[in-house]
């Protein structure tokens, strides 16, 4: 679905905001997890509902890749998100939940979001010790 809208400020989520009858059209239900596309740059993300009003979430980063700038007017290309949401683990991840039955099974039951902060905390180390250090302790917090 296509719509025009203005690039709010980024204060408090703020950013795109969605006509109603555009979030009902994609029949994902009132917060619906969303790929959106805003002068050829594609991101995904969910409709977030603040003070009764429908709103995509636009990054600096996402403001810098579309090219646009508060207050600019963009038209807004956005699909419903039907494809799973998953955390890619890196294999040094893997291979420490693999050896961990319980942390593995507590791994498995964490949402997509959850799962992916622990994969950027550890492949945000700038050195192999600190990363291993971050598995670690994913690991033990994994465990309780």
């Amino acid at each position: 679905m296509k719509f025009r809208t203005l690039v709010e400020p980024p204060e408090p989520m703020r950013g795109l905001e969605v006509p109603p009858a555009v979030v009902e059209a994609l029949g994902g239900g009132a917060r619906p997890p969303v790929t959106i596309t805003v002068n050829g740059h594609t991101w995904r993300s969910r409709v977030a509902i603040m003070r009764g009003r429908h709103l995509l979430g636009l990054s600096s980063a996402n403001r810098t890749a579309a090219g646009v700038a508060v207050g600019d007017e963009v038209e807004v290309d956005l699909v419903l998100d039907t494809e799973p949401r998953v955390a890619v683990e890196p294999a040094d991840l893997t291979a420490a939940l693999d050896a961990d039955p319980a942390a593995r099974a507590a791994y498995d039951k964490l949402t997509s979001s959850q799962q992916r902060e622990h994969v950027r905390a550890i492949e945000s180390a700038k050195k192999p010790e600190t990363r291993q250090r971050r598995i670690e302790k994913a690991i033990a917090t994994l465990r309780g």
